[in-house]
Parts: C-alpha cells; sequence; structure tokens
C-alpha cells in the first residue's frame, strides 16, 4: 500500500541522516586505525572499509549540495563520538573493533533496507534508490568481512554489539531532526 509522493522534507532527512551515517563510519575507522596501525590484525580490512566509507560520504556530499540539503548540526558530535568509539572498542582489541563494525553494518542495512521500502513507493528518486542500494550491498559486505574476522570472539559480544546497535538507532533518529 503506497503512502503517497516523499515529500521534500523527507527526501530531505534521507539525504541528511545518510550522509551522517557515513560520516561516522569514516570516524569509526578513523578511531579503530589510530589505536590499531596499519599493520595491526584486520588493518587491510579496515582501511579498505573506510575508503569505501569516504567514497559513500563524497557521495552523500554532493548530493546534499545538489539539493541543498543542510547537514546534521550534530556532526561535530558525531566526528568525536565515531572517533571514540572507534578507539574505544580497539583497544578492547582486534575482535571488538570487529564486533563494533558488525554491529553498525547491521544496523545500518536495516536502515538502508527501510528507505528502499520507503523509495520503492516513490519512483521519482531513482538515483537515490540507486545509490542508496550500493551502499547497502557494501554495508553487508563490511559486516559479513567483520563477522569473518572474529567479531562474535570478542569480549561481551552480545552486550558490546547491543549497545553499539541501540547507539546507532539513536544517532539515526537524532540525525534525521537536528
Amino acid at each position: 500500500m503506497s503512502t503517497g509522493s516523499i515529500s521534500r522534507d523527507e527526501l530531505h532527512r534521507m539525504i541528511r541522516v545518510d550522509q551522517a551515517g557515513e560520516y561516522g563510519a569514516t570516524r569509526i575507522y578513523a578511531g579503530q586505525l589510530a589505536v590499531l596501525g596499519n599493520r595491526g590484525p584486520h588493518a587491510q580490512e579496515i582501511l579498505h572499509m573506510a575508503e569505501q566509507e569516504a567514497g559513500h560520504r563524497a557521495r552523500f556530499d554532493a548530493l546534499m549540495a545538489e539539493r541543498g540539503v543542510r547537514p546534521t548540526a550534530l556532526q561535530p558530535f558525531w566526528s568525536v563520538a565515531g572517533y571514540a568509539l572507534g578507539a574505544a572498542t580497539a583497544l578492547i582489541g582486534p575482535e571488538a573493533a570487529m564486533a563494533c563494525t558488525a554491529a553498525v553494518e547491521e544496523e545500518i542495512d536495516r536502515h538502508y533496507s527501510q528507505q528502499l521500502d520507503r523509495l520503492a513507493e516513490d519512483d521519482s528518486n531513482p538515483e537515490l534508490a540507486e545509490m542508496i542500494h550500493e551502499f547497502r550491498e557494501d554495508e553487508r559486505s563490511h559486516r559479513d568481512a567483520a563477522l569473518a574476522a572474529g567479531a562474535e570472539r570478542a569480549p561481551a559480544y552480545p552486550l558490546l554489539s547491543g549497545a553499539i546497535r541501540l547507539g546507532c538507532r539513536a544517532a539515526i533518529r537524532l540525525a534525521e531532526r537536528i
């Protein structure tokens, strides 16, 4: 059942929160790499994921400029919080860094899937839907790589993963509105 076309405000919220999420991801990986280094366990995987996230962010930055979407006012907070989350999980150990990635990417997969469902109700934004679909596949790949690298062996994995996922859901809601 269609709920009608997507309003300009709703579209701007989608783009704003997605850009904020990609920005936050780049900061998480920066924090992880600051602790683990470029040669630490899983460093090559993290570097690859960080490069993809930077590319995602650049494309959302361009889309924001093209469509006149304002960034979230929380961007400075996401910078610090993302970096701190990445560094803190890496300090726990390489598997905890991977647990962070798996948890974040699980929530982003869920979020992007919801956006794609909404965009399917209104075919006036095919380029955005295509971009989100492409990025969702990358995020799923990141999650799978993190799980393969031992995310579930992190200390207190269910608690760590649950807390990070809850924080991601809260960050998504805040970035949509603020």
